[in-house]
C-alpha cells in the first residue's frame, strides 16, 4: 500500500530538513532560498514498531521487514499560490495526490534564515496555507456546482449532490476547511472526484529551537491554541537535531547523542506513528523462519482484504486465516505453542483484522 503523507509549509520552515530526517531512501536538498524544492522528493519511511523486533526475537527469522509509508516533500507555498503565484499550481497538484498532510510551521527565531512574511507568527503562517488551499477548493467546488446545476434540472437524483456542494461552497467562503464540515460518508461521495485539499487530515509539526525541543515555546503554544478545535495533533521537535540523529549509522552513537539531549526516543518516531494513526492504518504481522514482516492495512479491513496486501491471489482464493493475538504469541513464544494452548483461531471471510494480529493465510487459486 503506497499511502502518502505530504510535507507542506511556507518556504524556509524546515520541510526538507524534516524530509531528510525521516526518509531512509532519499535525501532532499535543504537550502536557504525560496523554491529550493521544485519537484517533490519521495522517500519510503520505516514505521518503528517494537512488536516486530519482539516477534523476531522469538522466531529468529532470516530477515525482518518493517512496514512503510511514503513521505513526500512538496515545494514551499507562498501567498497567492491558489492564483498561480510562485510554484502554486504545481504545489497544489502535488498536495492533491497525497492521503494526509504534515504541515511544518516555523516556531523559532533565527535572523540568518530568511522569512518573507516578517516577524515569526506561526498562526499567520498556518492561515496563509489554509487560505490558499481553501481558495483552490472553492474554485473546484464552484466549477462542479455550475455543471451539476444544469444536470439537476434533468436528473432529480443530483439535487442531493448539489445541496452538498452548496454547503461546501458556503463553508469555504467563511474561510473554513472541508474537514471541519463533518460530511457523512454518503455526502462525501458528492465531492470525492474533486480530491479536495482541505478535506485531507492534517498533522502539525512545530519546528522549534534547540532550547524548546522538550518544553515548546510561545510560538508552539500559539499554534496549539489555534488548532485546538481541529482535532489535530501538534508534534514539537527540532528538525535539525532529528536530521543529525538520522544520519548516524551506529546505534550506540545515536543513543549517546540522544542522552546528551535528554531524549528517550527520536521525535521522528512520534511523528511517524502519528502520521500512521492519522491515515487510519493498522499493522498485522506474518512470522516465519524466512521472515518476520509487518503489513499495513486500513482500520476495518476484513481478512481477505488484509491478505491482498501480500498478493492479490491471496484475496481471490482466500479460504481461511489462522490468527493469533500478538500478546498471546509473545506469552507462549511460538505459533505451535499457541496452537497447543488453544490461542490460535481459525477465522473466515468476515473476520475484521485487529491491530497486531499475527496471521497465516490459507488460499487456493
Amino acid at each position: 500500500m503506497a499511502l502518502q503523507a505530504g510535507i507542506v509549509g511556507l518556504p524556509n520552515v524546515g520541510k526538507s530538513t524534516l524530509f531528510n530526517a525521516v526518509s531512509n531512501s532519499a535525501k532532499a536538498q535543504a537550502s536557504n532560498y525560496r523554491f529550493c524544492t521544485i519537484d517533490p522528493n519521495v522517500g519510503l519511511v520505516d514505521v518503528p514498531d517494537p512488536r516486530l523486533n519482539k516477534l523476531a526475537e522469538l522466531v529468529v527469522p532470516n530477515r525482518i521487514v518493517p512496514t512503510q509509508i511514503e513521505i513526500v516533500d512538496i515545494a514551499g507555498l507562498v501567498r497567492g499560490a491558489s492564483k498561480g503565484e510562485g510554484l502554486g499550481n504545481k504545489f497544489l497538484a502535488n498536495i492533491r495526490e497525497v492521503d494526509a498532510i504534515i504541515h511544518v510551521i516555523r516556531c523559532f527565531e533565527d535572523e540568518n534564515i530568511l522569512r518573507d512574511e516578517g516577524a515569526i507568527n506561526p498562526v499567520s503562517d498556518k492561515e496563509i496555507i489554509d487560505t490558499e488551499l481553501q481558495l483552490k477548493d472553492l474554485e473546484s467546488v464552484e466549477k462542479k456546482i455550475q455543471r451539476t446545476e444544469k444536470q439537476a434540472r434533468i436528473d432529480p437524483k443530483l439535487k442531493a449532490e448539489l445541496e452538498v456542494l452548496v454547503r461546501c461552497q458556503e463553508h469555504l467562503e467563511k474561510g473554513k476547511s472541508i474537514r471541519e464540515l463533518g460530511l457523512s460518508k454518503e455526502e462525501k461521495v458528492a465531492v470525492a472526484d474533486l480530491f479536495l485539499l482541505t478535506d485531507k487530515p492534517v498533522l502539525y509539526v512545530a519546528n522549534v529551537d534547540e532550547a524548546s525541543m522538550h518544553t515548546g515555546n510561545k510560538f508552539s503554544e500559539a499554534l496549539k491554541a489555534a488548532v485546538k478545535n481541529e482535532n489535530a495533533e501538534v508534534i514539537i521537535m527540532n528538525n535539525s537535531i532529528e536530521a543529525q540523529i538520522s544520519e548516524m549509522e551506529s546505534p550506540d552513537d545515536k543513543q549517546l547523542f540522544m542522552e546528551e539531549y535528554k531524549m528517550t526516543e527520536p521525535a521522528l518516531d512520534r511523528l511517524i506513528h502519528a502520521a500512521y494513526k492519522l491515515l487510519n492504518l493498522y499493522t498485522y504481522f506474518t512470522a516465519g523462519v524466512q521472515e518476520v514482516r509487518a503489513w499495513t492495512i486500513h482500520q476495518g479491513w476484513k481478512a481477505p482484504q488484509a491478505a491482498s496486501v501480500i498478493h492479490t491471489d491471496f484475496e481471490k482464493g482466500f479460504i481461511k486465516a489462522e490468527v493469533t493475538a500478538y500478546d498471546d504469541f509473545v506469552k507462549y513464544g511460538s505459533e505451535a505453542a499457541c496452537r497447543e494452548a488453544g490461542k490460535l483461531r481459525i477465522e473466515g471471510k468476515e473476520y475484521v483484522v485487529k491491530d497486531g494480529d499475527v496471521m497465516h493465510f490459507r488460499f487456493n487459486v
